[in-house]
This record gives structure tokens, sequence and C-alpha cells, in this order.
């Protein structure tokens, strides 16, 4: 039997960083991304962002690969919102993505940083953010 646990930490944001999501959206588009997670076999641990991004935490199974998860999540979530006319203009997540590797050691602190996104960014911009990670 096959046993495998690879945790990434997932980062895309909106089409030219664009601040479309609003805390009323943010917080509808996370419960959707948590229940489509579940339909989809995603082992998503945490969820959590600001205007222009989000942060997820994932446990891939063996048979995931980082670009399945992220295109899963991200087609399905951009359909969703432009389905339930939550943003005035057609919703677009930015092709790329970051991802990034979380040892077992890590996971609370990752978990603590993506549930602390709001408090984080009134200190720090995404860019400020992303530039941390490389």
């Amino acid at each position: 039997m096959s046993y495998v646990k690879i945790w990434v930490h997932l980062v895309f944001s909106t089409k030219n960083r664009h601040p479309y999501l609003t805390k009323n959206i943010r917080y509808k588009l996370q419960n959707h991304i948590i229940e489509n997670c579940k339909e989809k076999s995603i082992f998503l641990k945490a969820i959590n962002g600001y205007t222009e991004h989000i942060h997820c935490l994932v446990s891939m199974g063996k048979e995931q690969s980082i670009a399945k998860i992220a295109q899963l999540i991200k087609g399905e979530s951009a359909y969703w919102i432009n389905k339930n006319r939550l943003t005035h203009e057609t919703f677009i997540w930015q092709d790329d993505y970051f991802a990034i590797s979380v040892s077992e050691s890590n996971i609370e602190i990752v978990t603590n940083y993506i549930k602390n996104q709001e408090n984080h960014h009134r200190k720090k911009s995404f860019d400020d953010e992303v530039k941390e990670f490389r």
C-alpha cells in the first residue's frame, strides 16, 4: 500500500492582482473552496487570503500533482465566482501560482500564518510576502 504525505503551501492571486476579494466575497469563496476540495478529494488543512490572493495548505495524495490541484481549485472557483456574479467584471485568476513544500514539523506554523493573513497584510504587501518565500 502506498503512503504519501507531502504538504504544499499554495498561493495564487487574482489577474493583475486586482483586489476583487473583499471580505464578503473572500469568506464565501473560501467556504466554497473547502467544499470543492472535499468533493475532489483534496485534503485542505488551511485556507485564507487577502484582497488579491489566497493561501492554501494541502496534503497531496499519491496520484495528485501540484499543477492538477491548482487547476482544480483555481478553475472551479473562478467558474463559481462568475456563475454567481460575485464580481462586477469577469473574474480570472492569474495563470501562475506559488507552491512550496512544508515539512511536517512546520505544519502548525504555516497553518497559523495562513489563518492570520488579514493582520499580516496590514503591515506587508503581497509582493513583499512573495519575496520572503523566495
